[in-house]
C-alpha cells in the first residue's frame, strides 16, 4: 500500500516538475486545453437534495485550474472568458457571446479569472497552501470573495440597485450548498495531488 501511495505522489510530483520546466508556448497550450476542459465541465449539472439550484462543473474547473496550472490557471480562465465572449459556445448551457460578459452574470465570469490566478499564485509561492486546511481555506476565500464580489456588484448594477437582501437571495444564497460541495471535493483532489515540497 505504501508503495502504491508513494508511486502516486511521485507521478504527480513529476507532473508538476515537468510543467514547471515547460517554456511559455507549451504552458499557453496547457492553458488553452484547460479552458476547453472548463467549457466541457460547464455543461454538466446535477441537483442536491432539497436544493432547486443546480450544481454545474464550471466553478469546479475554476478552482482546479490554479491547482493544476499555477498562475497560468488565471491565463486559462482569461482565455475561457475571452473566447466565450467572442463566440465559442462553452459557457453554461452551451451559451456564448459578449452579452454574457457584459450581462448580469458577467461579474462572476470576471471573478473566475481572479479566483484561479489567486489560487495558482498562492500554490506556486506558499507550501502551506498545499496542506488540506490551507487549500480548503484558500478555495473558500477565492469562491466567496473573488468570484462573488464582482459577480454581485455587476448583478446589483443590472437590477437597478435592488436591496441587499434581494441581491443575496438572487445571486448568492441559493448557490451556497453547491459551492461548499464543490470546494470540499476540489480541496480533497488538490491535497491528493499537490507536491509536499516546493518545486524550484
Amino acid at each position: 500500500m505504501d508503495i502504491t501511495i508513494n508511486r502516486y505522489r511521485e507521478i504527480w510530483y513529476n507532473f508538476y516538475r515537468w510543467q514547471h520546466e515547460l517554456n511559455t508556448i507549451y504552458k499557453f497550450s496547457l492553458a488553452i486545453s484547460f479552458a476547453l476542459l472548463t467549457g466541457l465541465l460547464a455543461q454538466f449539472r446535477f441537483y442536491l437534495p432539497l436544493s432547486p439550484v443546480p450544481i454545474t462543473g464550471q466553478t469546479f474547473a475554476v478552482l482546479l485550474a490554479g491547482v493544476l496550472l499555477g498562475r497560468w490557471g488565471g491565463v486559462s480562465l482569461g482565455l475561457y472568458v475571452g473566447l466565450g465572449a467572442m463566440g465559442i459556445p462553452w459557457f453554461a448551457s452551451i451559451s456564448s457571446g459578449l452579452y454574457y460578459l457584459l450581462g448580469p452574470t458577467g461579474g462572476y465570469l470576471i471573478g473566475f479569472i481572479f479566483a484561479s490566478f489567486f489560487l495558482g499564485y498562492m500554490i506556486d509561492k506558499h507550501l502551506w497552501s498545499h496542506s488540506f486546511h490551507g487549500i480548503l481555506g484558500l478555495m473558500f476565500l477565492a469562491n466567496f470573495l473573488l468570484i462573488y464580489i464582482p459577480g454581485l456588484i455587476v448583478l446589483y448594477l443590472w437590477t437597478g440597485g435592488t436591496s441587499i437582501v434581494s441581491l443575496l437571495t438572487i445571486g448568492l444564497l441559493p448557490f451556497i450548498p453547491g459551492d461548499i460541495t464543490k470546494i470540499i471535493a476540489a480541496s480533497t483532489i488538490a491535497y491528493s495531488i499537490l507536491p509536499r515540497e516546493m518545486i524550484e
